[in-house]
């Protein structure tokens, strides 16, 4: 039974993109893992409150995620 446990800064993703990871990364596990584990491929998204996820000795916000993810 495979798992991914995702975790992001809370409130930075849409609903619509949580489905889609989730969409996305089944697709990725069964492609190696073989089409029939599908039905037991648990994807897990967890929203981790700002301030509890530091990176780079920071805590990045969602609005400094979205300015990052736009850069090119």
């Amino acid at each position: 039974m495979p798992l991914a446990q995702l975790k992001g800064i809370s409130g930075y993703l849409t609903a619509d993109q949580k489905k889609e990871l989730v969409q996305k990364v089944t697709d990725a596990i069964v492609s190696v893992e073989g089409e029939g584990l599908r039905p037991v491929t648990w994807v897990i998204v967890e929203d981790v409150p700002e301030g509890q996820w530091g990176v780079g000795g920071s805590f990045p916000t969602a609005k400094e995620l979205r300015i990052m993810s736009q850069a090119k």
